[in-house]
């Protein structure tokens, strides 16, 4: 593992994008066995390198292919994660079971069809059966006739192979503990096993060999869990061009297609899993807020048509803001999709005044609505302008900044700018049109209203028992003719 590690920095070190990385081998926080490493490859300032992460880490997994015997994983070091655990690739994917005996048999099945997706890419797994053990079985007998107990077997091995402190020599400004160990080499080889000799009850020695028996068998190199049960893990990445909603569900299409029973439970961890649960709730998100801005403009109108009116406005900018992702380059992501939250408010201003300005028009100056809403475009177009304007500059440094971050604030500004652009040349004419549309379909409203009331009043007048209506309406009494 030595050797091949190194052999994969020097492959490394020599990418001109790459400044140093230090490289860790051995069991410890991270590194769960002995056949696996970790390195910490950093690269050169931002604004010294002509190409994107993305791109040298594609290079450096190419350039990296033909050091033999090894494999290697990238992925970005991410400044915020939610991630509890440490994998190969940056989304999880687990299998959990209520024993490793059925997780066997399917792990190699779904890691083949998780390979074949084209949305995945560097999909691996944790759950490698075909590691090597040795079994220690002892002759309880033959060790009882020489006095020799399990822990005096158990006591004898961690001398050898063990971390076992002795001593600690004492100096000046250090400590230095001193490990007992077996002869260097002994651990190369399971046959080393029997050469140890423990100690009797008569204080003679015994060989290892004459009292226990060294057997080899086929063992997983790490034993997972998710809750109580037995699980396998596996990591994916998403592959260029792809979504995480897309590579999701390529995952469950390969659960379908190999016909993964039901004794098996599937679950995503870590930012796959919130991927999820942010997907299930952004869509009530966005329904609540329109909906709060509805009744909010409802009240301050004292209508149910014109809040309607300004909220035709929210379309337009939300294909400004997935079309200025698109030229981008730029995913829809959590980031962007708060941009087109925050276009909610930022956008129905230009309607609110023309709509506000049209309605006091109207209701004081005695107006027409295409009279109202004319003046309303014509007037209220330069703060509409200025507006627009100065919140389209506002963004510009979270579209166009660059250095540490600047890929969590891009999709932001990119969609906002967007949103503005497009909702600026589309609003001035679509508002207009939608505001006449709904007077002309309130005024009919009101016609039909009012030709229903005068009917049923006409109903009343002529179903009166015993009398017309001009009977009805005849039956006042007349002053007496005078008398001569």
């Amino acid at each position: 593992m030595v050797q091949r590690q190194q052999a994969l920095a020097d492959a490394i070190r020599q990418d001109p994008e790459v400044v140093s990385l230090s490289s860790f081998i051995g069991v410890d926080g991270t590194n769960t066995t002995l056949n696996d490493g970790r390195m910490m490859i950093n690269l050169k300032p931002k604004d010294e390198r002509s190409e994107s992460i993305e791109t040298i880490m594609a290079r450096l997994r190419r350039e990296t292919q033909a050091v033999p015997g090894i494999s290697v994983y990238f992925q970005p070091v991410q400044d915020l994660t939610i991630d509890s655990t440490v994998s190969r690739a940056q989304y999880q994917f687990v299998l959990g079971a209520a024993g490793d005996s059925i997780l066997a048999p399917w792990v190699p099945q779904l890691l083949t069809a998780l390979s074949g997706a084209p949305q995945l890419q560097n999909v691996s797994t944790n759950y490698l059966d075909e590691g090597l053990t040795a079994n220690i079985e002892v002759d309880r007998d033959t060790a009882a006739r020489f006095g020799v107990t399990a822990a005096t077997i158990d006591n004898a091995l961690y001398d050898a192979f063990g971390q076992r402190i002795i001593s600690t020599i004492y100096a000046q400004s250090n400590q230095y503990r001193v490990i007992l160990q077996a002869i260097p080499g002994m651990e190369d080889t399971v046959a080393a096993l029997n050469t140890i000799y423990v100690p009797s009850s008569g204080g003679g020695q015994v060989r290892m060999d004459s009292i226990a028996h060294v057997s080899v068998t086929q063992s997983a190199l790490e034993h997972d869990h998710l809750g109580q049960f037995p699980a396998a893990m596996f990591s994916f990445d998403v592959a260029p061009g792809a979504s995480l909603q897309s590579a999701v569900q390529a995952v469950r299409n390969a659960e379908q297609a190999i016909g993964l029973p039901v004794s098996i439970t599937t679950s995503f961890q870590g930012s796959a899993l919130a991927f999820q649960s942010a997907l299930s709730s952004e869509v009530l998100l966005v329904l609540a807020a329109i909906a709060s801005v509805y009744i909010v403009l409802g009240v301050l109108y004292e209508s149910f048509i014109h809040p309607l009116t300004i909220l035709s406005t929210l379309p337009s900018a939300g294909i400004g803001a997935l079309l200025g992702l698109m030229v981008a380059g730029l995913e829809l992501n959590i980031i962007s999709i708060i941009g087109i939250i925050l276009l909610i408010g930022i956008v129905m201003k230009n309607a609110i005044m023309m709509i506000d300005f049209a309605l006091t028009a109207e209701r004081e100056d005695g107006r027409s609505a295409i009279e109202a809403i004319h003046q309303a475009a014509l007037l209220r177009f330069r703060p509409i302008l200025m507006t627009t304007v100065a919140a389209l500059f506002a963004a510009l440094p979270l579209m166009l900044g660059s250095g540490t971050g600047s890929e969590l604030r891009s999709p932001l500004g990119v969609s906002i700018v967007g949103g503005l652009l497009v909702s600026q040349v589309l609003t001035l004419f679509t508002t207009p049109v939608i505001y006449l549309f709904f007077d002309r379909l309130s005024r009919v409203a009101r016609r039909g209203r009012l030709g229903e009331a005068a009917a049923g009043q006409a109903g009343e007048l002529s179903g009166t028992p015993g009398q017309s209506a001009g009977g009805a309406l005849g039956s006042r009494p007349q002053p007496a003719a005078p008398q001569n």
